[in-house]
């Protein structure tokens, strides 16, 4: 969504996910400069428990990197008006095969404020039945059941490269046993 303040700036680019603004703002020299931002609708992170000692991440190759990543499972909230817990409960299946009973909103935070509006809604899932996956077209994910321990292995030994899984993981961390 675009904030108030620059609802007027031009659209330079209309995407499917998100569209570009380009933006005037005036500089700490008093100088008006153009900026890009990428208006975008929001996203969810979801970091999927089976058990006191287990979760659930994906594999999933990114184009952008060229690379498949470690990852929680992440999708961005429909245009349309989604609500975050909806989209999470969507995701969670797409992208493990896993259903979750229990959905419990823990922070939202900016996913990159430099650039972007992206909003990002993290979910603990808890609860999980099997149920298969649903994935799109496009998506090549494989999801892994990796001890706690072995992810926070993974985070220390940059295995795990992608931000907001980090972010997720050591989320999770600092708060799953208080």
């Amino acid at each position: 969504m675009l904030p108030d303040s620059l609802a007027q700036s031009p659209r330079v680019y209309t995407g499917a996910r998100f569209d570009v603004h380009r933006v005037e703002l005036t500089g700490s020299d008093g100088q008006m400069h153009a900026r890009d931002l990428v208006v975008h609708p929001g996203s969810v992170l979801i970091i999927p428990v089976l058990d006191g000692d287990h979760l659930v991440l994906i594999r999933s190759y990114r184009f952008s990197a060229d690379e498949t990543l470690w990852e929680l499972p992440a999708g961005t909230i429909e245009p349309a008006g989604e609500e975050p817990l909806r989209c999470a409960t969507r995701e969670i299946i797409e992208e493990t095969g896993y259903e979750a009973k229990k959905m419990t909103h823990l922070l939202t935070f900016f996913a990159c404020p430099g650039i972007s509006t992206e909003q990002m809604h993290m979910f603990l899932a808890e609860d999980l039945t099997q149920v298969g996956q649903d994935l799109d077209a496009s998506e090549q994910i494989e999801p892994k059941i990796v001890r706690h321990d072995e992810a926070m292995r993974m985070v220390r030994d940059g295995e795990i490269r992608d931000g907001k899984t980090l972010a997720g993981l050591l989320y999770y961390d600092r708060i799953r046993n208080k």
